[in-house]
């Protein structure tokens, strides 16, 4: 059995854990977890049973208890308004708390025929930053940086090496980010607004999924990632990333302060990463390209999306 400690940081977090843990918390809530189906193991393990048009989402630990709490605030108050986004299961009191790991339960998105474009993603970020928040509801600032040391002290198999680079270029982004001067007034944030956190139903409705770093800050930090996915990555065509800009109104890349949002994102994409290294060769060596590349803030960034 993992130790208290272990369970509190997310340390030794895998697939066959979150197994267990799923199977507990649906007894727990009386689901039947017979036949459910890993969909992704990163941050969170999401699983979807078989029985129930139901999604389960395993946090790594207690550390996450506050966010997992303010994902079903937010998804409860947004389907008040309206917006189309993943709405919990009513009927369970959420989160779950079993083995020292925040369990949440949502309502199965059938997903339609199609992956959403990015034009719909600049819509819906736009549509969203244009909200006001209740005076219900109390949002954390943005986590620019906050699980970059729980990352680095819980990964398994890499080099000690590696963790000495990450802490220092922690450092130095934490300078760089005070130093910004923002253009915008803040508000409703997503926190992690890339196209793969929007579903198209059968009906073809676009659906925001994901709401764990929902925020109240700059919406910068929104087009951050879509931004750097087309600047660094070359993860859109000139197209596609021209369709984002319009339906939202207005290009990140153009602003001077994306440097350093650019950095902030390709380090939090490689230490995101970094959990699961022990998972498969292919994650491991996606993440030795990754690591390669943020020591060389010159060299092309030949990643793969995962």
């Amino acid at each position: 059995m993992p130790s208290d400690a272990a369970r509190r940081t997310g340390e030794g977090f895998t697939s066959a854990g979150a197994t267990k843990v799923l199977r507990a918390a649906c007894r727990e809530a009386g689901l039947d977890s017979d036949g459910a189906s890993l969909i992704r193991l990163g941050e969170n393990a999401l699983f979807r049973l078989a029985v129930h048009p139901v999604v389960v989402r395993i946090a790594r630990s207690t550390e996450y208890l506050e966010s997992a709490r303010g994902e079903v605030e937010v998804s409860r108050w947004l389907s008040r308004e309206h917006f189309p986004v993943t709405r919990v299961v009513e009927d369970l009191e959420q989160p779950l708390v079993v083995d020292g790991h925040p369990v949440t339960f949502w309502h199965l998105i059938h997903e339609g025929d199609r992956k959403a474009t990015y034009r719909e993603l600049g819509a819906v970020l736009r549509d969203l930053h244009s909200l006001s928040l209740p005076d219900t509801l109390s949002l954390p600032p943005y986590p620019v940086l906050d699980r970059t040391e729980r990352r680095i002290k819980v990964a398994v198999n890499i080099p000690q090496d590696d963790r000495a680079f990450l802490r220092k270029r922690a450092h130095e982004l934490r300078d760089r980010i005070r130093d910004l001067r923002f253009e915008s007034v803040k508000g409703p944030v997503h926190g992690d607004a890339h196209v793969q956190n929007l579903m198209v139903d059968r009906n073809g409705q676009v659906i925001l999924i994901d709401l764990e770093r929902f925020s109240f800050d700059f919406p910068e930090w929104d087009l951050m990632v879509t931004a750097t996915e087309y600047h660094s990555l070359r993860w859109q065509t000139k197209e596609e990333y021209g369709a984002f800009v319009s339906a939202y109104g207005k290009d990140l890349c153009a602003w001077s302060g994306f440097p350093t949002l650019r950095a902030v994102q390709e380090f939090n994409m490689t230490t995101w990463l970094m959990q699961n290294v022990s998972e498969s060769a292919d994650t491991a060596a996606e993440y030795a390209r990754r690591i390669s590349s943020l020591r060389n803030d010159a060299a092309p960034r030949d990643w793969n999306p995962g």
